[in-house]
């Protein structure tokens, strides 16, 4: 073989190894939506807000999900417990946060507000499921 086209070769099997390595990355990064568990430890570490992971477990059975709602900047976070309607727990844990419970909600639930004006923490239950399910809104402010 040439030496260039040993070169050329090398390059292309290093771009390749790279490229096959940060695709999980990627494609997370370009993922519209994400159903995972904390068992998924890519997906966790990857899409999982801190305020989530440190969030008290209130049951043993509970999922997260992961919608990027309408482009770069509006993303929901959320988990959902289920087994149990019982948010004592989550809103002291909120409350031990700095985070401030809301007057009005939006939606059906109870909304926090803590000290980044873009996110808002909505805990609801749903008793038809019996569950609890906790979102993070981070939007953009305009």
């Amino acid at each position: 073989m040439r030496k260039p086209f040993k070169i050329t070769l090398a390059l292309i099997i290093v771009i390749a190894a790279i490229f096959s390595y940060l695709w999980p990355v990627i494609k997370m990064e370009l993922a519209g939506s994400a159903h995972y568990t904390e068992e998924n430890k890519k997906e966790y570490e990857y899409y999982t807000p801190d305020i989530l992971k440190k969030i008290p477990r209130v049951s043993a059975n509970y999922e997260f999900d992961f919608y990027n709602v309408a482009g770069p900047g509006s993303l929901i976070y959320s988990v959902i417990f289920f087994g149990t309607t019982d948010t004592s727990k989550i809103n002291a844990y909120l409350i031990s946060r700095h985070y401030v419970k809301q007057d009005t909600c939006s939606v059906e639930g109870e909304c926090w507000r803590g000290s980044d004006p873009g996110e808002t923490i909505t805990v609801s239950v749903v008793p038809k499921i019996n569950a609890v399910t906790v979102q993070v809104d981070n939007s953009p402010q305009f």
